[in-house]
């Protein structure tokens, strides 16, 4: 049985949880019409680390996780708090999708 964390609820089997796409960067408040359709139409489906949305079904708790495309490892899971507050620690862009 395969186990995932939820930030939430704690350790949960995997089939109460659904993958909601890889994290993209905000567009901003009036973004261009095919930067717009790429963001939503198309994913990166890169091999390795990725950051991904999911949610726990039960409770509808939508939370990231760092997940290995090439094992299917989730390495860890963050709220979007966390996740927001590493990457302004690491002084990276906010990815806020």
């Amino acid at each position: 049985m395969k186990i995932m964390r939820c930030p939430l609820n704690g350790a949960r089997n995997i089939t109460e949880f659904v993958c909601g796409g890889e994290v993209k960067p905000l567009l901003g408040a009036d973004p261009d019409p095919r930067a717009l359709g790429r963001s939503i139409y198309f994913e990166r489906n890169r091999a390795g680390l990725v950051w991904e949305w999911w949610m726990h079904v039960p409770s509808a708790y939508w939370f990231i996780a760092r997940r290995d495309t090439r094992t299917d490892e989730i390495v860890r899971t963050l709220t979007f708090e966390e996740f927001t507050a590493e990457q302004v620690a690491a002084r990276e862009e906010p990815v806020l999708s």
